[in-house]
């Protein structure tokens, strides 16, 4: 019998749009005649399972669902693929841990630290990680543009400092374009982030790792440059195809191995499971330096994850079959 996956997708951000796509492609990603797979919308307390017979009310007890002739149908594990509230920041990870759902993403923990781009950034920064200068403003904060410019410099980058898909984010090379930036980024939430631009190449790195303790395997993608059109890899540069996406990235051999490693480190002090992607920019000088982690990257056909996969070599079912049998057998 095959055991059955719920791809979960939707959720209550912009993002839920990104999500359905994630959720198309994993359906295409992960084998069908190994497992049984169902995909699951959340958007508010609206939870269901779209089905052949239409869609069905999940029930929030144990994450099952009825059939029109009153059979209940469960999962063994689930997938998430939820990019922000509540599958990217630890609330949905809490809701599986007590009713005992395996789920193949990051836990608790590792979502609700790397859902806020300042706390991680800061958080990993204790490790020696490389950031940019940055300010923080909370809900009913402000800064007077002088002093951010004094502070950061030109150009900046203001954004949420939750979410994801660029939403929200300016790029401010203009002293009076900074409090439209600032309002733009409140408009997607209650917290801001103002970071010092950073000039080189963008790279990103994905990484997932099964197993436990000396058994432990790490799988370190290959690198891919990112070379957007516009003035940053923006939105329009992520879905739009306005940009170039080089897999593997045109670095040297070291520093392909130092991102590579850095990535590895940043799995471990975060506590991460599953399949994550880190952001970097290498500088002129050869210094790695964080933009963000992203614990629930894109899985369209076009999302850096399967190109990464494909450049490796491997196939992405593979790869997918590996994180949901870790799932299942190692559990939470």
């Amino acid at each position: 019998m095959k055991r059955r996956v719920a791809i979960v997708c939707g959720g209550d951000q912009s993002e839920y749009e990104v999500s359905l796509r994630s959720a198309a492609g994993l359906r295409e990603f992960i084998p069908s005649d190994r497992y049984e797979l169902t995909t699951v919308v959340l958007r508010g307390l609206d939870w269901h399972a779209v089905t052949e017979e239409g869609d069905m009310e999940i029930d929030k007890k144990d994450f099952g669902y009825r059939t029109k002739g009153g059979e209940k149908r469960g999962f063994d594990c689930c997938y998430v693929t939820i990019h922000g509230i509540p599958g990217e920041d630890g609330r949905l990870q809490g809701y599986f841990e007590m009713i005992g759902m395996p789920y193949t993403c990051c836990g608790v923990l590792a979502a609700s630290l790397t859902y806020s781009k300042f706390t991680c950034n800061h958080f990993l920064h204790d490790f020696g990680v490389r950031i940019a200068k940055d300010i923080l403003l909370r809900e009913g904060e402000g800064v007077e543009s002088g002093k951010a410019v004094a502070e950061l410099g030109l150009p900046m980058f203001v954004k949420p400092n939750i979410g994801g898909s660029s939403y929200g984010v300016t790029k401010v090379k203009r002293e009076e374009d900074v409090q439209a930036a600032i309002a733009k980024a409140f408009a997607e939430g209650s917290e801001v982030i103002m970071e010092s631009g950073m000039s080189g190449t963008e790279v990103t790195c994905g990484i997932y790792k099964t197993g436990k303790g000396v058994g432990r395997k790490t799988n370190v993608f290959p690198i891919t440059e990112v070379v957007s059109e516009n003035e940053f890899f923006d939105y329009a540069a992520k879905y739009k195809g306005e940009v170039r996406e080089i897999t593997p990235a045109r670095l040297d051999a070291e520093t392909t191995r130092r991102v590579q490693e850095m990535t590895s480190r940043i799995y471990d002090w975060i506590g991460a499971k599953g399949i994550i992607r880190v952001d970097y920019i290498i500088s002129e000088g050869g210094e790695i330096n964080l933009l963000e982690v992203n614990t629930t990257p894109g899985m369209t056909a076009t999302s850096f994850i399967p190109q990464q996969i494909a450049a490796s070599g491997r196939e992405i079912g593979d790869v997918m079959t590996e994180i949901i049998e870790d799932c299942m057998n190692n559990g939470r």
